[in-house]
């Protein structure tokens, strides 16, 4: 509330909109010592009530819409950007149902492509470069990589396709086959949902 009593346009968290006494709490607001105070950056709008009621006065978040980042415990669809001989490289395209603005760039490691034999694990047997992959983000890793794992058997490579060019369908949960050639190449295969 500016020193004149009228109630800002906008408002920052902690900018008192007015007292307890004359409005009611509403989305993105709280009561602190008997005022009625922002909780949110946003526009301030009052919203009139039955005549006998205190108006509702409350903080919208502006519309501009927000970037998802990966959490722990996301699952993630990304692609295979490069191999090295105890990683892939993979860019992070799409948290959960949402598509990325932004690419990140994840790594899963030899010992989290699969939760059994770990120790057996190749990279270039589970993922080829252009992979499409379902993998969950089990670390926010380092600063310029989140840590990916695929051992599940819903996460692994859900699209791929061969050398010769064509899309391939799983032929197994290490295998997919291509319908044209009928060659089949080594993958780490997400059961298909």
């Amino acid at each position: 509330m500016s020193s004149d009593g009228k109630v800002p346009a906008t408002a920052i968290p902690g900018t008192t909109l007015g007292l307890a006494t004359q409005y009611h709490p509403g989305h993105g607001t709280h009561l602190y010592e008997g005022k009625v105070v922002a909780s949110l950056l946003g526009h301030v709008t009052i919203t009139a009530r039955a005549a006998e009621e205190l108006p509702t006065i409350s903080v919208a978040r502006h519309q501009k819409r927000r970037e998802v980042l990966p959490d722990v415990g996301s699952v993630v669809l990304c692609r295979v950007v490069r191999l090295v001989p105890k990683q892939a490289i993979v860019s992070i395209q799409q948290v959960g149902t949402t598509v990325l603005d932004t690419e990140w760039q994840g790594v899963i490691r030899s010992q989290d492509v699969r939760a059994t034999e770990k120790d057996k694990v190749k990279i270039y047997e589970s993922f080829k470069p252009g992979d499409t992959v379902r993998a969950q983000v089990i670390s926010l890793g380092d600063q310029a990589n989140y840590y990916l794992s695929t051992a599940s058997n819903e996460l692994g490579v859900i699209m791929a396709a061969s050398e010769a060019g064509n899309d391939m369908m799983p032929a197994s949960w290490k295998e997919f086959k291509d319908p044209v050639t009928g060659a089949t190449e080594l993958r780490k295969v997400a059961k298909p949902s």
